[in-house]
């Protein structure tokens, strides 16, 4: 595929630029409330250090918006180094003060990939956070390809009922979009499937085992309009095969990738924050299905943007009501130019599908 070949040469001429982040660069926490399942509490955010996502490593490219993998080794981490950075990190917080947190744990890919993050430190790991006393919820992710009976068992037989939550990158139901403009690699069914697996598990086994889609917002190719309407579609979806949260990623410009090429050349442009307030406001609205929306880049030059004057704003709102899942209620003079190019954007689209991307 022509998208897998421009995707691996950007990402190989960025490596050639950077130098691979040593464990400890890679390694980070930050420690602040969040909504769990049982409310708002304060949760541990951690960064493993991993080599990085074997997606994007691979043959493929990896995805056209994501650059996470230049922030990791690029090489196999020994179980010691993972864990004693893990333990260094864990005591950098007051996580003994509370009677109930959240850790979330991102590996920069996939937690369940054994090639990623070992299967003895991510026992250890997982060890270590249920042996506080204090951890209820534990949420990772991980691609579809990963999510495997074995390993859900080999994890339960650790953390006993201690709620265990699986993220996987769905990023859109489309699956043109998924495979075409974002590279993504599985399919709708693949996703359906891992997602089926852990309800059964769940169900079979009395497992405490939950499920989230990430949605991202305005991939490649893809209009205002078409980003608004595929993200909506794409959380009724995951609503109608029973998914137990969303959380909206709008598009933020990384470097070494095909979506900064083409925001180089003047051909991409991040989301409107307006936009994704109009998502998000619908998906409260009609749907059931708790739903969160990040705020990562808003307001800066490489990430979704509104107006100086409601920037910061509607930053701090979608923040504060993440927590709450409240809609968003805000004005501001710039909603009209927004809504100029909503009604304006797909005037002159071809109805012939793009097979190739003309950026060598």
């Amino acid at each position: 595929m022509e998208i897998e070949n421009l995707t691996k040469d950007i990402r190989a001429r960025a490596f050639e630029k950077k130098d691979p982040k040593t464990p400890e660069q890679v390694g980070a926490s930050w420690y602040n409330d969040d909504l769990t399942y049982e409310g708002i509490s304060k949760t541990l955010f951690m960064i493993l250090p991993t080599p990085g996502c074997s997606w994007a490593l691979g043959d493929s490219g990896g995805c056209t918006m994501c650059s996470y993998v230049s922030d990791c080794t690029l090489e196999p981490i020994d179980t010691e180094t993972i864990l004693r950075i893990f333990n260094d990190h864990l005591s950098r917080h007051p996580i003994n003060e509370e009677d109930k947190i959240s850790v979330k744990l991102f590996a920069s890919g996939s937690f369940l990939n054994p090639y990623e993050l070992p299967k003895d430190a991510r026992d250890e790991i997982l060890k270590t956070l249920v042996n506080l006393g204090n951890v209820t919820e534990i949420i990772v992710e991980s691609r579809p390809e990963y999510v495997k009976e074995e390993y859900l068992d080999e994890i339960f037989e650790i953390i006993g009922d201690t709620l265990f939550e699986v993220s996987i990158g769905l990023e859109t139901s489309n699956d043109y979009t998924r495979l075409k403009k974002i590279n993504k690699g599985f399919t709708r069914d693949d996703f359906e499937n891992a997602t089926k697996l852990m309800q059964h598990q769940r169900k079979t086994k009395g497992y405490n085992l939950k499920t989230k889609a990430y949605i991202f917002v305005k991939p490649i190719l893809v209009s205002e309009k078409q980003a608004i309407t595929e993200a909506i579609e794409t959380a009724e979806y995951c609503d109608s095969i029973n998914v137990d949260r969303l959380s909206f990623c709008p598009a933020t410009i990384h470097g070494g990738t095909v979506i900064e090429r083409l925001w180089r050349k003047g051909a991409y442009q991040p989301p409107w924050i307006w936009s994704c307030v109009e998502i998000i406001n619908t998906v409260r609205d009609e749907l059931s299905i708790p739903a969160l929306l990040d705020t990562s880049g808003f307001g800066s030059r490489r990430g979704p943007y509104n107006c100086k004057k409601c920037n910061k704003d509607l930053k701090q709102i979608i923040i504060a009501n993440n927590l709450t899942q409240n809609k968003i209620e805000y004005e501001c003079e710039c909603k009209n130019e927004w809504l100029a190019e909503i009604n304006n954007s797909d005037m002159n689209n071809s109805t012939v599908k793009v097979k190739h991307i003309p950026l060598y």
